[in-house]
């Protein structure tokens, strides 16, 4: 492969067998990675031509080495998972995160943005709140701020999204639902605070129309980010209610889901794969909670590491380039189901 055509320290970091953010370090300073490292690089730099942009690199040291991070609402563990995840990855590559949450709010959203704007980050990595996101005061950010999008997408603002294909790993769980047993009433609330949730619904409705099945939707009166007690008492209310038109329950997140349960259990029905169970109930994101659900949740999970790894490799490719990406890339990564005993 003498001669590879190297766009960028990404594809090098893949051309060499070496890591991105040991890359990346070798770049800013040859001495500070192990000397067979150094080896392995420059035996690689021989073979392709590609050549890092000195003059970005030398301006970047210049910057803070400060990357952002804003989540929606970092109380929730699904949050937590993936920031840990990035914040990880960003101190490999040798700069220093500053994880800040929303905590749901939209005044709080664009204060943190505008915190980080004081200090002049590196970058930015954002999950915004999504329906009730200012898009106004954060497109503006964006152009004062390299900025990458993930878990929640804005059309057209940012450098970058990354985040977890809705269709494909809603269509999958449709697919397994109706192989194993009934096809699945789907459980959401009815003003979402994600933006994903509309998309896994029409991914649900998609689905049963390929199949030609009969769709039921219950939609739960709620906002605001308490989804378990959401999830809870919109269930005891369609139980109670016998809205329930089958047997099998596909609820549009994990954390309504463990409210779901809870209800069930509390009014006496059975949840599960047994012959003698009233219910079946799965849920999308494979939360870190719900392992330890009873009975454990069958979801789908999100490719936490694939994304996290994604959205800090392209936010280090824009620093270390010191150039804006002209044309705005969207990378979705597929859904895997995980098969546990609710469903």
């Amino acid at each position: 492969m003498d001669n590879a055509k190297i766009r960028n320290m990404e594809e090098f970091a893949a051309f060499s067998g070496v890591s991105r953010p040991t890359v990346s370090r070798f770049f800013h300073d040859p001495d500070s990675v192990r000397r067979v490292t150094r080896e392995k690089l420059e035996r690689a730099l021989e073979k392709c031509d590609y050549r890092p942009n000195i003059f970005a690199i030398n301006q970047n040291r210049k910057l803070t080495k400060n990357l952002g991070i804003v989540v929606p609402y970092l109380a929730d563990p699904f949050f937590a998972e993936i920031a840990r995840r990035i914040e990880t990855l960003i101190i490999a590559a040798g700069y220093r995160p500053i994880l800040l949450s929303s905590h749901g709010d939209t005044r709080l959203e664009i204060e943190n943005l505008d915190s980080l704007r004081s200090i002049k980050p590196a970058g930015v990595l954002l999950a915004p709140l999504g329906r009730s996101s200012d898009i106004s005061a954060i497109e503006k950010f964006c152009v004062d701020v390299p900025t990458v999008l993930f878990d929640s997408n804005i059309d057209g603002v940012g450098e970058a999204f990354v985040g977890h294909d809705n269709f494909q790993a809603t269509s999958v769980m449709i697919e397994y639902l109706t192989r194993t047993g009934e096809p699945p009433v789907f459980f959401e609330m009815r003003d979402p605070p994600n933006p994903n949730a509309g998309k896994r619904r029409k991914a649900y409705i998609e689905s049963m129309n390929k199949k030609e099945l009969d769709q039921q939707i219950i939609q739960v009166d709620g906002d605001g980010w308490q989804l378990e007690e959401i999830g809870y008492r919109g269930a005891v209310k369609a139980i109670k209610g016998k809205e329930l038109s089958r047997s099998t329950v596909f609820c549009s997140n994990d954390r309504l889901a463990i409210g779901f349960l809870t209800a069930a259990y509390e009014l006496g029905l059975k949840v599960g794969l047994a012959s003698d169970c009233d219910l079946r109930v799965a849920a999308h994101d494979n939360h870190p909670v719900s392992h330890f659900t009873c009975p454990r949740l069958t979801t789908i999970s999100h490719n936490f590491a694939a994304i996290a790894q994604k959205s800090v490799d392209t936010i280090m490719d824009l620093i270390e380039s010191g150039e804006r990406s002209q044309e705005r890339t969207t990378t979705l990564f597929d859904g895997e189901l995980i098969m546990r005993a609710s469903a």
